[in-house]
């Protein structure tokens, strides 16, 4: 879903023809108009997510349109408190939720502090792409990225008038790369297609995938690999207290199934 808010219907078929030469595929929504945050907005994604239950990322095209105005806008508290509730909504449901924003036009050392805003915005989000280019009509642009789960890295870009996107010309550090996880190949070759499903306590299962860990290590290793086992492996992981104890299941699910 696309909330394309400082743009009409007009202009976005428009850009769909310009760009792909195609209609608005059927699973691509655009919304022109929206609530602010607080005022219907909330209701709003709700509403949108249950309809479309199949739903992995949401941008929002303007910020600055749906955020709540009073008096303490652009405070630390207010700027904090306006993503973490977005990014709430987005956790909860499993999504990539995207806020498009704008810049200040003054300089900085630190070219995060050129965000509009505070560093609230920042620090509550999970991480930040900047694209800037050296002039207006400049076909060449940097894009630097920060965040908790990725590397902080410069990309330089270049704008193919042909295609009508950007492209990478060079990065001035080496794309960060996952290292590959043991334990997740081991849960893989105990299930699989051929075995799509099993169940035990954490103890069982460190024998059954016969490591040298605690079974508390092994369970905390699972919790924080979970979307990567499943995205790696089609793996769907569990971890649940029952009157017995502890219960792992691990069901084999790929999204082809």
């Amino acid at each position: 879903m696309y909330l394309a808010l400082e743009d009409d219907n007009q202009r976005l078929q428009s850009r769909m023809y310009q760009m792909f030469d195609m209609e608005i595929a059927d699973q691509l929504y655009f919304a022109t108009r929206a609530r602010q945050l607080g005022k219907g907005l909330d209701e709003q994604l709700e509403r949108f997510v249950r309809e479309h239950p199949d739903t992995r990322l949401i941008i929002i095209d303007t910020l600055q349109k749906v955020r709540e105005i009073g008096g303490e806008a652009y405070s630390y508290a207010s700027d904090y408190d306006i993503i973490t509730r977005l990014k709430s909504f987005a956790d909860c449901r499993g999504l990539c939720l995207i806020l498009v924003h704008h810049t200040r036009k003054q300089k900085a050392d630190d070219v995060f502090d050129m965000i509009s805003g505070t560093n609230g915005l920042l620090g509550a989000a999970d991480g930040a792409f900047l694209l800037q280019k050296p002039k207006r009509t400049a076909n060449e642009a940097t894009l630097d990225i920060s965040g908790r789960d990725q590397q902080d890295q410069r990309l330089h870009l270049f704008r193919n008038e042909e295609k009508l996107c950007w492209e990478l010309e060079r990065c001035e550090t080496e794309l960060w790369k996952t290292p590959p996880e043991a334990i997740l190949d081991a849960v893989a070759t105990l299930v699989n297609a051929e075995r799509p499903e099993w169940s035990g306590s954490p103890t069982e299962l460190v024998e059954a995938l016969s490591v040298d860990m605690k079974a508390n290590a092994l369970t905390m290793k699972l919790n924080v690999n979970t979307g990567r086992l499943y995205r790696e492996h089609g793996i769907r992981y569990w971890n649940s207290r029952t009157h017995d104890g502890r219960k792992v299941v691990l069901r084999y699910e790929p999204e082809s199934a």
